[in-house]
């Protein structure tokens, strides 16, 4: 009975926040302009991965078409062409869009920066809150109510420099 009463009173006297991340990265201007960056660069190399792919797609439909009057070199040489721009439309694939690619890279480059920045404020507002845990309302972490008077997305905010 005592070992209950001194856990709910510890549990009492800790104290919670919550914080919106979608919300308050999509109110800096920064974060928005690095994922608009993001798009354009990763649609530019969808393009190029595309234009590889569609040629490939192209040389294969020749190939079909005029397989009955190739010779077995030719038949070969056309295969062999056909599966190398395959594999550089795979190659490009993987260099731009892979686990370490070029996207990834720019990706951390944009974002990293601004993450820590946001980071290091909320750490601040939950020192200066004496907060032992901010969790985030946008998380799948099942939250399933969230009083807005512990939701200090906006003090990050200002604490940021962007006042709302």
């Amino acid at each position: 009975m005592i070992a209950l009463f001194a856990s709910t009173v510890s549990m009492q006297a800790q104290k919670f926040a919550l914080i919106d991340m979608d919300y308050v990265f999509k109110n800096i201007p920064a974060y928005e302009r690095a994922n608009e960056q993001l798009s354009q660069v990763s649609k530019k190399w969808q393009a190029e991965v595309d234009a590889l792919t569609t040629e490939a797609q192209t040389m294969y439909k020749n190939y079909q078409n005029e397989v009955v009057f190739l010779s077995k070199e030719q038949k070969k040489a056309k295969q062999d062409a056909i599966m190398e721009k395959e594999k550089q439309a795979s190659e490009l694939k993987r260099k731009y869009f892979g686990p370490e690619g070029e996207l990834f890279k720019k990706r951390t480059a944009l974002m990293t920066p601004i993450q820590d920045e946001v980071y290091n404020a909320v750490k601040d507002v939950a020192d200066l809150r004496g907060y032992q845990l901010v969790l985030d309302r946008a998380s799948d972490a099942g939250i399933i109510f969230g009083s807005p008077k512990i939701d200090i997305s906006d003090e990050v905010l200002r604490k940021l420099g962007y006042a709302y």
